[in-house]
């Protein structure tokens, strides 16, 4: 079967939770990219992006078709560490704690969070390491195979309106609320 995209063999368009945009990404060679890739047929792409990728969706609409397709939304709040896969963020350029300290730090706002002093989204607009901070965290619609395993395996065990206890993985830890 055809690819319906027009992208060459091995390349999906993806959706980035931080800019809002579609990307392109070959899961095979882990390479991603905002331009398409070479051999790209451009006029099927033109149709494919119109009809699943335009802004004209509605909300309601494309959660419906989210939930259709077996995804779930969810936040986070990421806390990275020196052994992090990238040790930087836009809070902060080099990072130097240890695994030991960023959990306890996400403890400290797991308990914060389950008090009712502060919600997740609110604490991660100013705490969170993952640039989906300015969204209170919100990684929008996500399906399996999309986000580490360890990441996914634990949103995906919770109930809507739920929220993990620390999640470790390759990007740091991270407290996890599932949104739908």
């Amino acid at each position: 079967m055809a690819n319906p995209t027009g992208l060459p063999e091995g390349w999906e368009v993806r959706h980035s939770n931080s800019k809002n945009l579609p990307y392109y990404f070959n899961p095979t060679t882990k390479e991603s990219r905002w331009d398409p890739p070479v051999d790209t047929d451009t006029e099927k792409l033109k149709t494919y992006m119109a009809n699943h990728h335009s802004s004209g969706i509605s909300p309601s609409d494309r959660k419906q078709e989210a939930e259709a397709d077996g995804k779930i939304r969810a936040a986070h709040l990421l806390i990275k560490h020196k052994d992090s896969r990238r040790p930087s963020s836009w809070r902060e350029q080099n990072i130097r704690r240890t695994k030991q300290e960023a959990i306890s730090i996400l403890l400290g706002h797991e308990q914060r969070i389950r008090s009712g002093q502060t919600t997740l989204a609110e604490l991660a607009t100013k705490e969170s390491d993952c640039s989906s901070a300015r969204k209170g965290g919100d990684l929008g619609y996500f399906g399996h195979g999309q986000m580490q395993k360890e990441f996914e395996d634990a949103a995906f065990a919770l109930e809507k309106g739920e929220m993990s206890h620390v999640v470790e993985t390759a990007s740091g830890v991270h407290l996890i609320e599932r949104l739908e």
